[in-house]
């Protein structure tokens, strides 16, 4: 790919298949987002549509992974967007990699965020007298993230050690929680209730509401490309990073059924538990009793834990490749490698201080905190979407050792149009009537990030950023490995 070696390749297949699969991590999307499900289309979306949309980011992944296959580097999305643009390709890897960057700053502190959320509500639940505060979601999301930064900071190994663990605790956790809402309840759902409709967004439109609600899914299944971000610490990475991508979504998408399938049908009380703070822990409570819903909690909180830090792991690995090009300021700092840990420890606490500076808004408003961390999941949609398309506009597309041959194209062109409408869907209101603390700030959010990667553009970058940097060829670079 024209790059030195770095970054030791201490990644097997089953820890890239477990970054990505930890990134996404079914048990701390649908907990966090189960809610706003129940009210925008009630369980026939929430049921029917994580299977339609799983289905759909599928397609979004196996292209991924066939571009991936092709340029297994650290740069991923905006390198992959240099190689295959025609033309502009300073351009095209310029907004792929910022919208990169952004999307997975705010994912790692929107995560972060939730789980200081949900550690607050498990302690309000072990002790009454506790009131949180945003102050205190704050102060506790700054703890997390600095051990989070510290762990990344110490050997890729124990990363990979710690998603190996993540991977089991996740399905573990799922086949302990779902076990325990099938088995304990001594009443359930009918069968039929999988076809209800609910509409509690203050739109007229049922139709509208539903399609609001395929959100919870397309909120769930973002992070994937952490397994692409990993290929140069990866083993065999142009087939087991795609591999990784791939089988991270189907099994999510399976096991996230499960989950799905469990809450609904353990419904006790709708209307009680959809207006809830936390509508799922609030299922747990009516149908398992307090103290079992306290420990499930715990194995929810994990998740949550687990999943920021394979997030930081893949931002970290962006930052890295994004610095070595010369695309960030202060570069030559966030692509130095620690000669004693083999890991870019600076581009680490950048990440951890990026996702920092998201989450302080939060101190004083929770609206402005959405409004910073909503560009999270229409930013990465939309780096996803950009080398996608990019490669459906190159014929000659020379695929890596895992593709999916004729069917490269047509794949490619359903996740593209998969991509534009999930991210309409991300702009729209999301509730009625409009107010400030009701607004989706996901169009200004996204508005912000690109008038300032565009100026950034035209003032300075478009004269030094070209794209990917080739440091020689593959002998010369092959001499200056420094691992």
């Amino acid at each position: 790919m024209g790059y030195p070696r770095k970054l030791t390749r201490r990644f097997r297949a089953f820890d890239n298949f477990a970054i990505s699969f930890t990134i996404i991590n079914i048990l701390s999307g649908i907990f966090s987002s189960f809610g706003f499900g129940m009210n925008a289309g009630g369980p026939r979306v929430l049921v029917f549509g994580w299977i339609g949309v799983s289905v759909m980011v599928l397609f979004v992944g196996a292209s991924m992974a066939e571009i991936a296959s092709a340029y297994p580097t650290s740069g991923a999305l905006y390198f992959s967007a240099g190689k295959l643009a025609k033309r502009h390709q300073g351009a095209w890897s310029w907004y792929t990699g910022w919208l990169n960057f952004v999307g997975q700053v705010g994912g790692t502190a929107a995560t972060d965020y939730a789980a200081a959320t949900f550690i607050q509500s498990f302690v309000a639940m072990q002790w009454s007298s506790y009131q949180p505060t945003r102050q205190q979601t704050v102060l506790i999301t700054a703890a997390i993230l600095l051990i989070q930064a510290l762990a990344n900071t110490y050997t890729v190994r124990l990363v990979a050690v710690v998603n190996r663990i993540s991977v089991w605790w996740l399905l573990v956790g799922l086949v302990v929680i779902v076990t325990a809402l099938v088995s304990v309840p001594s009443h359930h759902q009918s069968p039929s209730f999988v076809l209800h409709s609910v509409n509690n967004t203050g739109f007229g439109s049922a139709f509208y509401a539903g399609l609001l609600g395929l959100l919870v899914t397309s909120w769930t299944f973002t992070g994937f490309d952490g397994s692409f971000h990993m290929s140069e610490e990866t083993v065999q990475a142009t087939v087991n990073a795609p591999r990784g991508i791939v089988r991270s979504i189907g099994f999510s998408a399976l096991t996230g059924l499960m989950l799905m399938l469990a809450l609904v049908y353990a419904v006790t009380d709708y209307t009680k538990e959809a207006a809830a703070d936390a509508p799922p822990v609030q299922i747990l409570i009516d149908a398992l009793g307090m103290t079992t819903a306290k420990v499930l909690l715990l194995v929810v909180i994990g998740a949550m834990l687990f999943c920021g830090l394979a997030n930081m792991t893949s931002n970290t690995r962006q930052i890295f490749a994004f610095s070595r090009d010369g695309a960030m300021p202060g570069s030559r700092l966030w692509h130095s490698v620690s000669p004693r840990t083999r890991t870019p420890v600076k581009a680490v606490w950048l990440a951890a201080v990026c996702a920092l500076v998201l989450v302080v808004p939060g101190w004083w408003s929770k609206v402005a905190f959405t409004a910073v961390v909503s560009i999270n999941v229409v930013g990465l949609f939309l780096a996803y979407g950009v080398p996608i398309f990019l490669r459906l506009r190159l014929r000659e597309f020379r695929p890596g050792p895992w593709h999916l041959g004729r069917w490269g194209r047509p794949v490619a062109a359903l996740a593209v149009l998969w991509i534009g409408l999930s991210n309409v869907l991300f702009m729209l209101p999301q509730a009625s009537p409009i107010t400030a603390q009701s607004f989706n700030y996901a169009p200004i959010a996204l508005g912000v990030v690109l008038l300032i990667a565009t100026v950034w553009w035209f003032a300075t970058a478009r004269r030094r950023f070209k794209g990917p940097v080739s440091y020689g060829s593959p002998d010369e670079v092959a001499a200056m490995d420094l691992i």
